[in-house]
């Protein structure tokens, strides 16, 4: 993005925050198993968004006069040995349109002689433990005491900022999307029987590399739908199974993300059964989507999925009584656990690391009910505002034991027939909705997922 981008959001967050220092920390290098020895390296999601500089150990400081100075390492001349010619710290700030540069080795000290001034630093909660720690010394204090004394003031300003996405960043998304379209491609070439969860998501990872894009997050590729983030790939698909894949990637060299499910039939077509709450599931995504617009929170479009759930299962006889008393009770939330979806920008949960200042209004806290609780995202919705719309229904074991057990819910819960779909595994759909000022529009490429166009591109393929 252009420099006066992250010069104007700089300055907006100055405004918004007038008093005291503002400290944004980037991030440092995570060993894998010996220092030298890193995963890819992933700059701070904030750190991105008001420098769109990459590298690591560095940290922006914003003075209350607007004064800013880019801090970080002092250059190792072995650098250029190990990683070849690279963007100096002038360069980065010149980037970024920062004027100043500093050592981040003196950073403590800046900060010290801030807080004698009598200057109160702003600064994020740390979310990873070497990050507690270098924030603990910069301020002298515990890392507990560090991560107490996070701004909440600043954390507020930053969400109210990256909550609203500008058509550029919206164009920066589609990007991502346009890569997920590809993956999911190739998907649908490999899924069937004898083939491995592996081979897929090889092959759809290997998609994403080829776009010079990392995932968003660890994909999902399984027959056990039903376990919400399996993450392991050493399932071997068999005849009559549903395949679950839920995955994203970043846009190359601005980050910002996809978050795309389907569920596949291995053996390229649906048996009747799991056509049945395959379309109750699409049933839902298509009724929260249609919901969707400023005039309402994500928390009706929730409840217009959960009520689509219910009422869907109804008809296939596993609940029973009225849709609304069951979803009011909560009985809906055996099969549909989690919330509708969450916020998607530079994060694939974006900004979740800054806790439900995200997802809630000020004083609101989330519900206690089960799978309500799990609702991310309930704010009234804001043109600009992208989410993700993701509903699913599950066949959880242990929860179904547990709940039998219970008897809870059995007015409205058909344990009988529930017992006979154990072994089914889990329906999820997912896609990407931009909120507009009229209303809303999905974001990217088309990726087949009614019935009949899922059946037709596994029999193309």
């Amino acid at each position: 993005m252009e420099t006066s981008t992250f010069v104007e959001r700089r300055k907006r967050l100055r405004e918004m925050v007038p008093d005291g220092a503002i400290l944004i920390l980037g991030q440092a290098e995570a060993s894998r198993n010996y220092p030298a020895n890193t995963y890819p390296f992933r700059q701070d999601s904030h750190f991105s968004y008001l420098t769109g500089v990459s590298a690591a150990d560095l940290a922006l400081l914003i003075l209350p006069d607007g004064q800013e100075a880019l801090l970080g390492p002092a250059e190792d001349p072995d650098d250029l040995v190990w990683h070849g010619p690279h963007p100096l710290l002038a360069d980065h700030a010149r980037d970024a349109g920062i004027r100043a540069t500093g050592d981040v080795a003196a950073l403590g000290t800046r900060v010290a002689e801030l807080r004698a001034k009598g200057l109160k630093i702003h600064y994020l909660p740390p979310y990873r433990g070497e990050r507690a720690l270098k924030l603990a010394a910069v301020l002298g204090k515990s890392a507990d005491e560090a991560a107490a004394g996070a701004s909440r003031e600043l954390a507020r300003a930053v969400v109210g900022m990256r909550s609203i996405k500008t058509d550029r960043e919206v164009a920066e998304i589609e990007k991502a999307l346009e890569v997920s379209a590809t993956m999911y491609e190739t998907a649908f070439l490999l899924v069937g029987e004898g083939r491995t969860e592996a081979e897929v998501a090889g092959a759809m990872q290997g998609v994403a590399l080829s776009f010079d894009c990392q995932q968003s997050f660890a994909p999902i590729v399984s027959v056990h739908g039903e376990v919400l983030h399996n993450t392991s790939y050493a399932g071997t698909m068999r005849a009559g199974e549903l395949l679950l894949i839920d995955s994203g990637v970043e846009a190359a060299g601005t980050l910002y993300c996809s978050d795309i499910t389907r569920t596949l039939p291995v053996s390229g077509k649906f048996l009747p059964e799991q056509r049945a709450l395959y379309e109750v599931v699409l049933a839902a995504h298509d009724a929260a989507i249609a919901l969707a617009s400023p005039k309402v929170s994500n928390r009706d479009l929730h409840f217009a999925a959960a009520r689509a759930i219910a009422a869907g299962l109804k008809d296939v006889g596993l609940m029973r009584g009225s849709t609304d008393d069951a979803v009011a009770a909560g009985a809906h939330a055996l099969f549909f656990p989690h919330g509708i979806g969450h916020m998607l920008g530079l994060d694939v949960h974006d900004m979740e690391d800054l806790g439900d200042v995200v997802g809630y209004p000020e004083g609101e806290p989330r519900s206690k009910q089960f799978g309500l609780a799990f609702l991310r995202l309930a704010k009234s919705l804001s043109p600009g505002f992208v989410v993700t719309i993701e509903p699913g229904i599950y066949f959880v074991p242990a929860l179904i034991d547990r709940w039998m057990n219970e008897k809870k819910h059995e007015a409205f819960i058909c344990y009988d027939k529930v017992e006979r779909f154990r072994a089914f595994g889990g329906i999820r759909l997912e896609d990407d909705l931009l909120v507009t000022a009229g209303g809303h529009r999905v974001l990217g490429p088309q990726i087949p997922i009614t019935v009949a166009e899922v059946e037709e591109a596994m029999r193309r393929a």
